[in-house]
């Protein structure tokens, strides 16, 4: 006879306690912040009560709650889910595509990519080919993950020359989205991207300027870039909560002058597997 116990899922009340904790929020601040009583709180967090679907967005706003885990809270708890959760390629995003489109032309030839919350590109402008020679064919097919591009061993880690840098950096950005999202997929790649070795590069010591530009050695010289990020503002659509547009910038004259020159010279290469 099969002796062993099997938990039940979390309730309501613990998923809510959960992301309570996940913000350092005692249930008082919470309360006050939601505008509901602190026993009601308590005794929704011990199942003692069940919250309504108002509530239940009334607190997830306040706990600063990601729409898709919003959606799961809401089932939980009975509900249908609120938040529409759509493939980028839907009609719905047609004019948000054509955003995207054009920032990603006008942004040639430097990069330019759009990632989704576990870093894999969704579009791109394929603009200087040259920072990805080298790369290991099977990092370069699709979904191509960024981290894992820049990263793994066998992607372009072996020509940044400020490497640890960027690992560090990278890893600072996955442990903040976790703790933001506990999304168990980034938890898998901050592990996988710990295991990379983080020495036996060049060293760095900086500019002293106020950000740390991506270094690469490439056939084209020793090229610098400044990295930006954009979010779509007030995002009422999962998909759309979850992207970024990653846009790359010559952090020097060297590497402007560098890339503007082959782009003239070296028509971008279409239908690639990692269209970069």
């Amino acid at each position: 006879m099969d002796t062993r116990t099997h938990r039940a899922p979390p309730t309501i009340g613990e998923h809510l306690r959960a992301w309570r904790e996940r913000r350092h929020m005692s249930q008082l601040a919470l309360a006050v912040q939601a505008e509901v009583s602190s026993r009601h709180l308590s005794f929704i967090e011990t199942g003692r009560a069940q919250p309504g679907r108002e509530l239940i967005l009334r607190l997830a706003d306040e706990l600063d709650i990601p729409l898709r885990e919003r959606n799961g809270l809401l089932m939980t708890a009975g509900f249908a889910p609120v938040f529409k959760a759509r493939d980028f390629d839907d009609p719905a995003y047609d004019p948000l595509r054509a955003i995207v489109d054009l920032t990603l032309q006008r942004h040639k030839p430097f990069p330019a990519y759009l990632i989704d919350r576990h870093w894999n590109i969704l579009r791109s402008n394929a603009a200087v080919p040259a920072l990805f020679e080298g790369v290991d064919a099977a990092l370069l097919r699709p979904p191509v993950n960024v981290i894992r591009l820049v990263l793994h061993p066998r992607g372009m880690a072996p020509r940044i020359l400020n490497y640890a840098a960027w690992r560090s950096h990278y890893l600072t950005l996955l442990r903040r989205q976790i703790q933001m999202t506990a999304d168990p997929q980034l938890e898998v790649l901050l592990r996988e991207t710990l295991a990379y070795p983080g020495g036996n590069h060049e060293s760095w010591d900086g500019d002293g300027g106020p950000s740390v530009p991506l270094i690469v050695r490439t056939r084209l010289g020793q090229l610098s870039f400044i990295g930006a990020t954009t979010v779509f503002g007030s995002p009422a659509d999962v998909t759309l909560e979850e992207v970024a547009l990653e846009v790359l910038h010559p952090a020097d004259a060297y590497t402007d002058q560098a890339v503007q020159a082959a782009a003239v010279t070296v028509a971008p290469t279409e239908g690639t597997a990692m269209r970069v």
